[in-house]
Formats: C-alpha cells, structure tokens, sequence
C-alpha cells in the first residue's frame, strides 16, 4: 500500500494541495472557509425541506423521519461529492503533473480530503441531534465514527480508482455523473429495506440492493448506531470493513497499472 503510504511520507505537500483545494472551493466568497461548516448545514437543511416536509415519505414508523433521513445522508454527499471531484482532478492538474514529478496520487485524495471536511461536519451535527433526541441511541452513536472511517477509506479508494481511468479514458467523469442519481435511488437514504412495499415479493431485488451496492452496508450500519440505538449487524459491518479494503486495494492496483501513463495522456 505505498500509493497510500505517500501521503505520510509526502504530508507536507498533500497539506499544501489539501489548502489549495480547500481555499479554492470557497475563492471569492465573503464568508470564504467559514462555507466549510456553513455549506453542508446548509445543503442538509434543503434535502431535510424538499425530503421530509414538501415531499411527505412515508414514515418509518417514527415521528423522527427527518433524523431516519440526515442518517444516511452525510454518508451519501459525501461519497457524491468526492467522487465528482476527484474523477475530473488529474485532468483539472495537467499542468502541474507535466512539469513536476510528485506522487501523483495526492491530486484525487487531496479532494476526497477537503470533502471529508463536510463529512465530519455534518456526521457531528447528526451524532449531537441523535444525542438529544433519541436517548436510546446515547450507547450506540459513537459507532458511526468509526463507521465513517472505514466508509472514507471506501471512498478514498473508489475515488482514486476512478480518477486513474478518468486521465487516461474521458468517458469515465460522464459515465459518472450518470451513474450518481440513479444511484441516489437505489442507496437506502430516503428509505429503509424492510420498509419497501414489494420487499416480500422480490428478495433478489432486496438482496441486490443491500449486497451489490457497496454503499447500503456502510449506510445501514451508521443508520443502526445513530437513529435505531442498535448496534451495527455484524454481516453489515464485517462487510464494511472488508469493502474499505477491497477498495484501496482497487485504488491502489489501478493507479500503479495507469501511473506511468498519466502525465502521457492528461
């Protein structure tokens, strides 16, 4: 794992890209990086008026539809986000990579860094609103931060996978900007599984979407500890960990097969 390993060893670089990344979201506003804690309450704010008032879901058998969803949802904009941000990242530093020889990893995970910001952020707001809202979940809420740990190495090693084919095949970026609402749809954020009304009736459909869509475990597991007082099942969470593996794996083995040819084709 030295294509991770690199980010210790080349820390003051990856910081210097991570500010740049940073200062560079918020370039030209007033409030400048105050928009780091200020835009993901914001963009929480706006699902929680579109998702749990104008559009009635129904509930999950709970008055707290509202927490049931922002549950979910930090995971959800963060995994979105990161991945649009970085796919486009080695391209968007083409200049820099053609004249500078640097791990040319820390482009796409500088990115994934500077929306593990928001991340943080908004899973802090969902574990304080969980605290005082739902005193049954005071023993388990503490699980999601390391649920979120793994989850970000998940979307660490995706982000990095998809940035490398990106640089050397264009049709990636847009093949994920497609992939990303439909995707919303079949992630269990605005639902849960058991709650779906034809889960008797198709369980291949159910077990697809909470096996083969690598985001449901993780999402499951964090919703389990922050809104259900439950801890995470163990199938969710062995899953979990075996998935943030896999994934950095999968970064790690895609960016050394296609690093040689980065500066050639950006």
């Amino acid at each position: 794992m030295s294509v991770y390993a690199d980010v210790i060893r080349y820390r003051e670089l990856f910081s210097s890209l991570f500010r740049r990344d940073l200062r560079a979201k918020y370039r030209g506003s007033v409030l400048g990086l105050a928009w780091t804690l200020l835009h993901p309450l914001v963009l929480m704010g706006v699902y929680l008026l579109v998702f749990s008032l104008l559009w009635r879901v129904t509930e999950i058998g709970s008055d707290d539809y509202w927490l049931f969803l922002l549950s979910a949802l930090p995971a959800w904009v963060f995994f979105a986000t990161a991945l649009q941000g970085s796919t486009r990242s080695l391209l968007e530093n083409a200049n820099l990579i053609r004249k500078v020889r640097f791990p040319r990893q820390l482009v796409p995970l500088s990115i994934v860094g500077t929306n593990l910001v928001s991340f943080a952020v908004m899973l802090g707001v969902v574990i304080c609103l969980s605290l005082i809202v739902l005193p049954e979940a005071r023993s388990t809420v503490w699980l999601a931060i390391p649920l979120g740990a793994l989850f970000a190495c998940i979307v660490a090693g995706v982000a990095l996978a998809l940035a490398s084919l990106n640089a050397l095949y264009r049709d990636v970026e847009h093949l994920v900007a497609a992939l990303l609402l439909p995707w919303f749809f079949l992630t269990p954020v605005l639902y849960s599984l058991d709650q779906l009304p034809g889960v008797d009736d198709y369980p291949a459909a159910e077990f697809a979407l909470h096996w083969l869509n690598f985001l449901t475990p993780p999402i499951e597991a964090m919703r389990a500890s922050l809104f259900f007082g439950d801890a995470p099942s163990a199938a969710d969470t062995v899953y979990t960990v075996v998935a943030a593996i896999v994934a950095l794996a999968l970064g790690a083995f895609v960016f050394s097969r296609s690093d040689d040819r980065i500066a050639v084709e950006v």
